[in-house]
């Protein structure tokens, strides 16, 4: 009986050793490759962490730059933030800032670059509009208003609508195209809700061109009722 189980467990032994020969090396780089997954992985969402923190802590730094009118130390530690942590959020709303602190001390230039590279480079459709937006009105007041518009003839997140319309509303009354500013005065009259007080300086607008937007709106719902 034990000569018996003996040789069962030879077989067995024997098999074994056949099957890790032809398939050992197969079997060891799976598990390399998985166990350097897992902690490729784990080291990912650690340096992720790492990233966002360092980054929040150059942020805040940036905001008292800002707050103090500092804008030497605003410059390095925007630049510093885009070179090291320009994938993150906090460097995407450090150039919104950026921006806005340059533009109020008159350093037009760097508000376009700020606001060009968020456009760029940032990763949220949300920041982007928005830099977008200001960009745009920035080039108008250079006169650079075609580059404006082109600008704004980019791709915006749903909800923009309203906002890029009356933008390129005001760029064309700039460039003395009157009849298409009104076509988009009224585009954006019409994106925005009843009680969004934009409304009304849309409307004001409008009505300086001569147009009523309520009588315009009921003209092209009848026009195209008839259709």
């Amino acid at each position: 009986m034990a000569n018996h189980l003996d040789l069962e467990e030879q077989e067995q032994l024997d098999q074994l050793k056949h099957f890790w020969k032809q398939y050992g090396n197969l079997i060891t780089w799976l598990l390399i490759v998985v166990l350097g997954a897992v902690a490729g992985w784990n080291f990912y969402q650690y340096w992720q962490r790492s990233q966002a923190s360092q980054a929040a802590v150059m942020f805040d730094e940036l905001g008292r730059s800002a707050a103090a009118g500092d804008i030497a130390k605003l410059d390095r530690v925007f630049g510093d933030m885009k070179e090291r942590f320009g994938s993150t959020v906090y460097a995407q709303q450090a150039g919104l800032i950026a921006a806005k602190q340059y533009y109020s001390v008159k350093s037009i230039d760097s508000a376009v670059g700020a606001l060009t590279w968020v456009a760029d480079q940032s990763t949220d459709a949300g920041y982007q509009a928005v830099a977008r937006l200001r960009l745009a009105d920035i080039l108008a007041e250079k006169k650079s208003t075609d580059e404006a518009l082109k600008v704004l003839n980019g791709s915006f997140p749903i909800g923009f609508e309203a906002l890029v319309a009356d933008r390129k509303a005001d760029i064309l009354l700039i460039q003395g195209k009157n009849e298409e500013a009104k076509a988009e005065y009224q585009k954006a009259f019409n994106g925005f809700g009843d009680r969004t007080e934009y409304r009304r300086l849309v409307e004001i607008k409008l009505n300086a061109l001569g147009v009523s937007p309520q009588l315009m709106s009921s003209t092209v719902v009848s026009s195209e009722g008839k259709k």
